[in-house]
């Protein structure tokens, strides 16, 4: 009988066991006692710790997110520094680019939100001293290194740890840490920290997935004599992926619909998908090529080719580009593949409705209209002969039928002529509709998908704070779409007269379907249909008479201001139940 656990022979208890010694520790400040570590790691710590290039900083904790934190989108992009290098820089405007943690993401970008931080933060720090309330949770630190080249990762992950550079310009939340160059090159120290290498030590370091700034500062730095190969590479996987980033509109430098970009289109929509498609494959394949010579890199320079590989599997190449990231779990490649066109063209039909509604032109690249109360006149000047035409009232009725001439679903036909052209419009129509029936159901159109999945998708991709309002009845019989920026005190009085002129369109054709089922030259099967349709008519009347009366009225005799520095969260909530509901925008918590 074996007296080893498990009753387990003596010659396999190395399997089951490590033998340390706690003077093997001891070269690690703190001395952690990571018992599974080889001896090569360990020696390892007798050399220089990256605290001695670079400088790790936590981040501030500004206290009142609500109030000084915006997503980019939110707010006048004229009112937003992109470019602020010094507290010298922020004596004019009040936004300026702030990192604030993010999902698992490697090499570059989660630039998402701004701080007010016009003259050097004046207003956060006067909140600061305010000794009112929980005041011991709030300070603001390391603003020494704002506005400086580094590194920055998210303090606390649900994932594997991943850093990314960022260009000059970034003030830094308490949920973003943030490494900065005092004596190396910045990139080595992202390609140490995102190799294989990096995160064997950090697990050595914090067992957790709290990632400080305390564990990076000891990894040991061996990076002398290799800047030859990582300045290259580092300069590749941050190339690929902002390029990556900057394909959604999301991101403050998107031009142009991928699609619809010369090096990707072609006639049909189904063409350019395939021409983007394999980009995108090209894109996944280099990045995982460039991420695996950068793990050679380092396992050979830290002697740890017994302990570690240099490959990464796909579902780390962290561009949204691929959809073994984007997705996940264990789905086929024939479910990852019809998402990924499925998300495509909904992106599509989100770019389309930006160009319907004057944030984008297809005619040039960027923001057209993205400042507070912005109008046509604006987009004119920036678009004088726009080949697809602007909603000149900011306001796109969201129905059931062709009821309005600037109905969602027929902007969209017209903007798929422009786009694409007439010879394939058929084909590009049905190839869209098939993309996004992903459930397979039965009839479904574009119209379906406008009226039943475009506001969510919308919610979602800006992460609840929309930039295109849905006002709509409490069960969706009229929905009207607008644009934020173009907001103007008497918009809410527009969408009313649509709503008005929606309401007598209804009535003729309730009257239509009675005098239907009357007539005598109609089959039984007509009238029963008529009679259904003529009680239906009757109910959504009601809906849109009580929408109307109770709450559209009201709103549209307000004339209801909003400041775009306020916030989505601010604003739309001044529309009470107007607008479409966002489940949790009414919550207390913070971003």
């Amino acid at each position: 009988m074996s007296n080893s656990p498990g009753g387990q022979n003596k010659d396999d208890m190395g399997k089951y066991f490590f033998r340390a010694s706690a003077e093997d520790f001891k070269n690690i400040e703190g001395s952690p006692i990571a018992y599974w570590a080889s001896p090569t790691a360990l020696i390892a710590f007798k050399s220089e710790t990256v605290d001695k290039h670079f400088a790790a900083k936590k981040g501030m904790a500004i206290g009142d997110n609500a109030k000084f934190l915006r997503r980019w989108t939110e707010v006048s992009r004229g009112a937003i520094n992109l470019a602020a290098t010094s507290p010298e820089d922020t004596k004019v405007e009040k936004w300026y680019p702030c990192l604030h943690g993010g999902p698992f993401r490697k090499w570059s970008s989660n630039k998402e939100f701004v701080v007010n931080w016009k003259s050097d933060g004046h207003e956060p720090k006067s909140a600061i001293t305010d000794k009112t309330g929980d005041h011991w949770s709030r300070y603001i630190i390391s603003t020494d290194f704002f506005f400086k080249a580094g590194i920055n990762w998210t303090a606390i992950s649900s994932s594997s740890y991943s850093a990314r550079f960022h260009e000059e310009g970034f003030a830094f939340t308490s949920a973003s840490m943030a490494a900065f160059s005092h004596a190396g090159d910045i990139r080595h120290l992202l390609c140490l920290v995102n190799s294989v290498v990096g995160k064997y030590y950090l697990s050595l370091l914090s067992p957790t997935l709290n990632y400080g700034i305390a564990e990076l500062k000891k990894i040991p730095l061996l990076t002398e004599n290799l800047s030859e190969k990582l300045t290259p590479l580092a300069n590749d996987l941050i190339s690929e992926s902002t390029a990556d980033w900057n394909f959604y509109e999301t991101s403050w430098n998107f031009h142009s619909f991928p699609l619809l970009t010369p090096c990707h289109r072609q006639a049909t929509v189904k063409a350019a998908y395939q021409k983007l498609r394999a980009h995108w494959r090209e894109m996944t394949l280099e990045m995982q090529r460039l991420e695996e010579e950068n793990n050679r890199i380092f396992i050979d320079a830290y002697g740890l080719q017994d302990e570690l590989t240099p490959e990464v599997p796909l579902s780390e190449i962290t561009l949204t580009c691929n959809p073994h990231y984007r997705y996940g779990g264990d789905k086929s490649e024939e479910e990852l593949e019809a998402m990924l066109m499925a998300d495509t063209m909904r992106e599509l039909l989100s770019y389309a409705v930006g160009c319907m509604l004057g944030r984008y032109s297809l005619d040039k690249p960027g923001l057209i209209l993205a400042n507070q109360g912005e109008t046509l006149a604006d987009y004119l000047a920036q678009v004088p002969q726009p080949s697809f035409l602007v909603d000149d009232d900011n306001v796109i009725p969201v129905l059931d039928g062709d009821w309005f001439a600037d109905d969602i679903t027929l902007r969209f036909r017209q903007f798929l002529r422009v786009a694409f052209g007439e010879v394939h419009y058929d084909e590009n129509l049905a190839f869209i509709e098939q993309a996004l029936n992903v459930k397979g159901k039965r009839n479904y159109s574009l119209r379906d998908y406008f009226l039943s999945e475009f506001y969510a998708d919308h919610v979602k991709r800006y992460k609840k704070r929309p930039i295109y309002w849905l006002f709509s009845s409490p069960k969706g019989s009229f929905n009207a779409l607008i644009y934020m920026h173009r907001y103007r005190p008497d918009t809410v009085s527009v969408v009313l007269k649509y709503l008005r002129d929606y309401r007598e369109k209804l009535s003729t054709e309730r009257e239509r379907q009675a005098s239907l089922s009357i007539n005598p030259a109609t089959s039984q099967g007509d009238k029963t249909r008529a009679l259904k349709e003529v009680d239906r008519l009757a109910k959504v009347l009601t809906e849109l008479e009580d929408y109307e009366r109770d709450v559209l009225y009201p709103k549209a005799t307000e004339q209801i201001a909003i400041d775009l520095d306020d916030g989505v969260k601010v604003n739309y909530l001044k529309f009470g139940a107007a607008l479409k509901k966002i489940t949790g925008l009414d919550a207390k918590e913070e971003d």
